[in-house]
């Protein structure tokens, strides 16, 4: 599982790093843009973050020195001019480029210096780099080019140009922006490891480039590059229920690249398309991100891109017009093969039928080796399960497909051998949801379990979190939602990997948190609000998904789903501390409040589509669309605060004031201390995004606990509730009971997925459902982040946000004997664990370098706690509880071990 491995791999290394005689402060983790040593940035102000080790208690930064120059040594001897900050006196670790102006293609160094908690000089820290991109369009030489197919050719052009460099070569970069999918060579080596590239926009007001380092693919005398294009989500040949087909951006893909050598003497030269470029169809004779790809290898064209290739039969290439006026820098964590998985088992239905189970579901793609006559078909059908006869069934998954005929078929690849040895075969422009793939071939084949391997696919972000737990369950069920959070994310986040693949927003909002304690993806969260500024229209309304070909404007929208324009913002806010995002977005999620207040004038809104797949008992929409649209209003107030806008600030304080006042006024049965019916989502949505007034919530948290319990301890909630529910409990006096919740392996649970096999998260409760029935989805995912804020308490704090102050409150649960969970926060690790000892419980916590945290402890009103023997003495609240109380500690960066007793 390689976020464990990577987790692992850090706390290994840092453990070698402290056995040898090291200076006590060290900086680490210098990013740019959130991006190591990134190439083509466009940002002409980038952020700069850094992080500081050191494992003294009280250890803080007091001050720090930037330095930016394009030369390399000026910096190591801190002469550089490009900017050189100063001395400032800050524990800052993220600042904004304030230099001089930054030159488009130019390398620049950068280096930290810090001064620590005693004033200590510390440069210990590598020189790293960031390289400017385009910077503007401008600065493009290429043309846009293509072949002279229409939308409806199948098969995949090839592009090549041959070119040769005369000089030494010291650096290139290639610049190539697409509309549709790439994959770029140079003399016949294919140039990184990304997957899917470019990612997902509104092809027609957004499109991206990529930048790659390709000096090392160059060589002196003759060269070759090759390019080959696919449809992507740009010509979506495949038909289904969301009109992709029909997008107005919709045709022949297209790019456009600019190679920039610079020589030895300095001087350089751009190799750019245009004239000179020829084109011709490739082997891959289908290809759909949605369905599947067809690849003929009788037609593989042996060398096409090298340099020695004669490609005088090919044809010339068509110059088009750029897909968008505004082409900019993809700086974001790419899509890869993240992880291979080998073949489980391998089950031989008849001598042409072989079922392959690779032990789990995943979103990516098959990877075939195979020997056979020249001209044998061989299809591969992936499925998330298998019919009672051993047959991979997809009746849960093509369930909106609309096929004209029956070439397209959904999920299966289809490949026909060419006869030579044995042969490879892996989609290039697509991926899929699956577990099980059935091949079926014209003939009998040599096959074994080796033969068939899958490579999980995904935005590629960095792990940042760990849970352990005593509980097996429980750690299958955080395993599993990581698994379902990573098949959908896609340089945007997606509902499911087969299905659709969509970017649900609810879907999308309701998991972020869980996202954040868990990975690395403020670049991903970043470009995809950016998808939404470009996908709103001009009176505030957002699709329900994002982006889209026009579907979603009409349906599924609302403040319950496409609060996503507020409430990602806020969240990376909270996760990281940066500003950017909502002050980039602040107008847009303004324009949306105001658009909610044009149709809701009486403070209430039924627009949205509800409680999405609740258990049994269905919420009014208009009771969960009012709350988001309070939540709105809230973060855009809180925003506008923030931002400096006081005016604004105060008009939306007011307005989200008017909102509460007009949920509770219609739905709070102050008596029975109840909203609604009582249902379990009517209770602990307000609770979870505070409705309920101050004097009713001990009243309204006793109500939903005494309803769960009359529910057997189990869920009643669908999408909305599922957000709320453990949240609700835990953080209003209740979380033993939320622990009962959330650990049950009974129906309707996450347990009880995960005792029938799960290995991600489903769509539906019912795993016999017949309909929503997808077997990866992300949208019951909150429990991933109810583990970190509620067993191991850990969460960022509003008024010092990003982890700069910690707010720890482990709930210590009486069915659990330990738990352990670590968050690699902007400014490091994050540990909460403890573990019971019959009468005592001892909790061990790290609290970053440069933060501070407040920790509260929840405990029995008998109890003490100490630390090395001696009885701390914290403030003490008292509670409502007389057999209860609550200590909070005030405390410095270190590593601590208490006892409570």
């Amino acid at each position: 599982m390689k976020y464990t491995l990577t987790f692992l791999c850090f706390i290994f290394t840092t453990s070698i790093l402290h056995s040898f005689a090291l200076p006590l402060v060290q900086s680490d983790n210098l990013r740019c843009e959130y991006l190591t040593n990134p190439l083509g940035i466009d940002n002409p102000a980038p952020r700069l973050t850094w992080l500081m080790i050191d494992s003294r208690k009280g250890a803080k930064q007091t001050a720090y020195q930037v330095l930016v120059d394009s030369d390399s040594m000026k910096i190591a001897n801190e002469t550089g001019t490009g900017w050189n900050t100063g001395k400032v006196i800050s524990g800052n670790n993220l600042i904004v480029y304030k230099g001089k102006a930054l030159q488009p293609f130019t390398k620049y160094y950068w280096k930290v210096i810090i001064w620590d908690k005693d004033g200590i000089k510390s440069i210990l820290a590598p020189i790293n780099s960031f390289e400017m991109g385009m910077m503007n369009m401008r600065n493009w030489k290429g043309a846009w080019i293509s072949d002279s197919h229409d939308i409806n050719i199948k098969p995949a052009p090839y592009f090549r140009k041959g070119f040769s460099a005369e000089k030494k070569i010291k650096s290139a970069r290639a610049y190539i922006a697409a509309a549709g999918l790439y994959e770029l060579y140079i003399n016949g080596q294919k140039i990184g490891n990304h997957r899917l590239d470019p990612m997902y926009t509104r092809f027609d007001r957004r499109t991206l480039y990529v930048t790659y380092d390709v000096t090392a693919s160059l060589q002196n005398g003759k060269n070759a590059i090759g390019v080959l294009l696919g449809n992507g989500w740009y010509n979506h040949q495949s038909t289904a229920v969301w009109y992709f087909h029909d997008a107005p951006w919709r045709n022949r893909p297209t790019f456009c690249l600019d190679l920039r050598i610079t020589y030895e003497d300095d001087t350089q030269e751009v190799i750019s398309t245009g004239k000179g470029w020829k084109t011709e169809l490739s082997p891959i004779i289908f290809n759909s991100i949605y369905t599947a790809e067809h690849q003929d290898a009788r037609l593989i064209k042996e060398g096409w891109n090298t340099p020695e290739y004669d490609d005088k039969d090919w044809n010339d290439v068509i110059f088009r017009a750029s897909p968008s006026q505004n082409i900019v820098a993809q700086a974001m964590t790419p899509v890869r093969n993240v992880e291979e998985i080998q073949t489980k088992s391998m089950k031989q239905i008849n001598d042409t039928t072989y079922i392959f189970d690779l032990g789990r579901n995943i979103s990516g793609v098959s990877q075939l080796k195979v020997k056979g006559a020249s001209g044998t078909v061989v299809r591969l059908k992936h499925a998330e399960h298998l019919y009672p006869n051993g047959l991979a069934d997809m009746s849960n998954i093509d369930i909106h497909y609309r096929p004209t005929d029956n070439q397209d078929p959904f999920q299966v690849d289809i490949y026909t051998l060419s006869g030579k040895g044995e042969e490879t075969f892996m989609p290039h422009f697509n991926y899929k949801g699956f577990q099980y793939v059935e091949l079926t071939c014209q003939q009998p084949l040599e096959l074994s379990e080796e033969s068939l391997k899958g490579y999980f696919m995904h935005s590629d972000v960095t792990p940042v979190g760990q849970v352990t737990t005593s509980n097996p369950t429980m750690n299958q069920i955080w395993w599993a939602t990581n698994n379902s959070y990573l098949s959908n994310l896609f340089g945007y986040p997606t509902d499911c990997p087969q299905r659709e693949k969509n970017g649900w927003t609810g879907d999308a909002h309701i998991a972020s948190e869980t996202g954040l304690y868990n990975f690395d993806a403020i670049t991903v969260y970043e470009k995809w609000l950016a998808d939404h500024r470009d996908e709103q229209q001009a009176n505030g309304v957002l699709p329900s998904i994002i982006p889209t070909g026009g579907w979603g404007y009409e349906w599924g929208n609302g403040p319950d789903w496409t609060s996503t324009i507020a409430i990602i913002p806020w969240n990376v806010y909270m996760f990281y501390g940066d500003t950017k995002i909502l002050a980039d977005n602040y107008d847009n999620m303004k324009r949306y409040v105001d658009y909610i207040q044009t149709i809701a004038p009486e403070y209430l809104t039924t627009w949205g589509l509800g409680d999405w797949v609740p258990v049994k008992s269905k919420t009014p929409v208009e009771f969960t669309s009012s709350v988001y649209y309070f939540v709105d209003a809230t973060i855009v107030a809180k925003t506008a605060r923030l931002l400096g806008k006081t005016a604004d600030a105060k008009v939306y304080a007011t307005l989200a004031q008017k909102i509460k006042n007009a949920i509770n006024e219609k739905y709070l049965d102050k008596e029975k201390g109840i909203y609604g019916e009582g249902f379990q989502t009517e209770l602990s949505v307000p609770l979870q995004w505070g409705i309920v007034p101050d004097d009713m919530k001990t009243k309204v948290a006793a109500a939903l606990a005494e309803k769960v319990k009359n529910d057997n301890n189990h869920i009643d909630v669908g999408l909305l509730g599922t957000k709320a529910i453990l949240n609700a409990l835990s953080e209003n006096g209740y979380a033993d009971l939320a622990y009962t919740v959330a650990s049950q392996e009974t129906f309707p649970s996450w347990g009880w997925w995960i005792k029938n096999g799960a290995t991600t998260l489903y769509e539906n409760w019912p795993i016999d459902a017949k309909s929503d029935i997808s077997m990866n989805h992300i949208m019951f995912g909150e429990i991933g982040a109810w583990i970190y804020k509620a067993l191991g308490g850990i969460k960022p704090d509003e008024k010092l946000p990003g982890f700069k102050n910690v707010l720890l409150e482990p709930h210590f649960v009486r069915d659990l004997s330990g738990f352990e969970a670590k968050h690699e926060s902007p400014y490091g690790t994050v540990v909460s664990a403890w573990k019971r000892l019959e009468n005592t419980i001892n909790y061990n916590f790290t609290i970053p370098a440069n933060t501070t945290a407040t920790l509260r402890l929840n405990i029995a009103a008998n109890q003490l706690v100490y630390e090395n023997g001696k009885e701390l003495r914290g403030s003490v609240i008292k509670s409502d509880d007389e057999n209860l109380k609550t200590i909070v500690f005030i405390l410095p960066a270190g590593s601590y071990q208490f006892e409570v007793r």
